[in-house]
């Protein structure tokens, strides 16, 4: 039984291999980056070098990092920062995780485009997401309970939520988990009484309004300026300095011509 394991752990790790030097390049981690960004990279990064392939699979940061840990992916995607845990859990597998900044990020609060709500304050913000608010005739709505649309836990975007708006404090009970910013915007845009966050990429999707925080309003420039207040860097994670067909995609995603794909997109670019 011992050596069927053994031989069978050894064909898989051959098969991987092959594909590997075939040109596949396995991609897993943050919706953020992996539902619109990376998919585009990747098609236009094919269309150059016609013999790579790519498996993408985007189901939130944490994934992406233990894929990186795991060896099942050469390239983890990742809206926040490694944490202690999953840096000690990968150097006990020999990995070393290195992050490179691919673009920036911010996080805009939603509402449904019929609510007359239209700024919000950082304050009011985060006592709507913690559950101190929950009606939204206290933040100049019409009367009514406030459904809560967030990310789930598996999200880099979760957690940084968290640490930029909620000063690290609980979601609601009351809050309901979607798998990507996709999902979050569909549930706003059907809800009157919803609010959620996404991606700066997302902020255009039908039947929501992105509302201001204390007067400004997410984009480049007050990405840039650091005027508005939920913005981030996304990362790919590679084990050590990126090689071969992983340090050409890497390499490609900085470029100009990689860079103007993540500004295209809705990302405000490195450079």
């Amino acid at each position: 039984m011992k050596l069927q394991h053994l031989i069978l752990t050894t064909a898989l790790c051959a098969l991987t291999a092959a594909a590997t030097q075939a040109g596949q390049l396995v991609i897993k981690g943050s919706d953020t980056l992996g539902a619109k960004l990376v998919p585009q990279l990747a098609e236009a990064y094919k269309a150059a070098n016609p013999g790579t392939s790519f498996q993408i699979a985007a189901e939130g940061s944490t994934t992406g990092i233990t894929a990186l840990i795991d060896n099942t992916a050469q390239i983890g995607m990742s809206s926040r920062r490694a944490k202690a845990t999953e840096m000690s859990a990968a150097a006990a597998k020999g990995v070393t995780m290195k992050p490179t900044i691919v673009a920036y990020d911010a996080m805009g609060v939603i509402v449904n485009a019929g609510s007359p709500v239209t700024n919000l304050t950082k304050k009011q913000v985060e006592q709507i997401f913690t559950g101190d608010i929950t009606d939204w005739s206290a933040v100049g709505g019409k009367p009514g309970k406030i459904s809560i649309y967030t990310r789930n836990t598996s999200s880099g975007t979760y957690s940084d939520w968290k640490e930029l708006a909620m000063k690290k404090r609980d979601y609601a009970g009351s809050s309901q988990k979607m798998a990507g910013h996709e999902q979050i915007a569909a549930e706003v845009g059907k809800n009157p009484s919803g609010i959620g966050y996404v991606g700066l990429a997302y902020m255009k999707a039908t039947g929501i309004k992105v509302v201001t925080i204390d007067g400004v309003a997410p984009s480049v420039a007050t990405v840039r300026s650091k005027a508005f207040p939920y913005s981030r860097p996304t990362f790919y994670y590679t084990n050590g300095d990126p090689a071969g067909e992983a340090k050409g995609f890497v390499d490609f995603t900085l470029s100009a011509q990689g860079q103007a794909i993540a500004t295209q997109v809705g990302f405000v670019p490195v450079k």
